[in-house]
């Protein structure tokens, strides 16, 4: 089969999550396609975020910011945080908030995952800046935690697909990683 070109920012589906700040005393939340995890061991995760957008004057402000996993049924609301800004719309009150030990990291009570994250590096982009939190404390809700871990099919997570800025949902289980090419080796 041949391959064809195709638009350099259409490769990778992404988790959705709800990246919290506190902006002038304010929580504030926005949708972000592009986290990832960044190290294992302090963990750490990764976050794009369009340079011009109030959620990154927020980080910078706190050194701090959250990372909430929403899940499928939080869909309308997520996407409404990404269609107004914080600078013009109060968020504070789309969700119900709670806070934890860094007290200025504004997690969501409503998502089954809440990362509470201190700031590490920014790394400033051509149009983006990379986010890098150390995870301080991680936050679930008992009904999604089997057998002493997250259950994905439980959170329901929602996906980013791009350029068709299509919202999808987790599949099904199709293999287990570091096992299933066991054979071939």
């Amino acid at each position: 089969m041949d391959k064809m070109k195709i638009s350099t920012n259409a490769f990778v589906p992404m988790p959705v999550v709800l990246v919290g700040t506190q902006i002038s005393g304010k929580a504030n939340f926005m949708p972000v396609g592009w986290c990832s995890r960044a190290n294992f061991s302090p963990p750490m995760i990764a976050c794009g975020i369009g340079n011009h957008h109030y959620t990154a004057k927020g980080i910078l402000e706190t050194k701090t910011f959250s990372v909430n996993i929403p899940s499928i049924d939080l869909l309308e609301r997520t996407d409404y945080c990404g269609l107004v800004s914080g600078a013009k719309t109060d968020k504070s009150s789309v969700f119900d908030i709670f806070y934890g030990s860094l007290g200025t990291a504004p997690m969501i009570q409503q998502c089954p995952i809440c990362l509470e994250c201190r700031l590490i590096q920014s790394i400033l982009l051509p149009t983006n800046t990379l986010f890098i939190g150390e995870i301080s404390e991680a936050y679930a809700d008992e009904r999604v935690i089997v057998d002493g871990k997250p259950d994905f099919s439980l959170i329901k997570p929602l996906l980013l697909t791009m350029p068709d800025n299509h919202y999808w949902n987790l599949g099904e289980i199709s293999g287990k990683a570091w096992s299933a090419g066991k054979r071939l080796i």
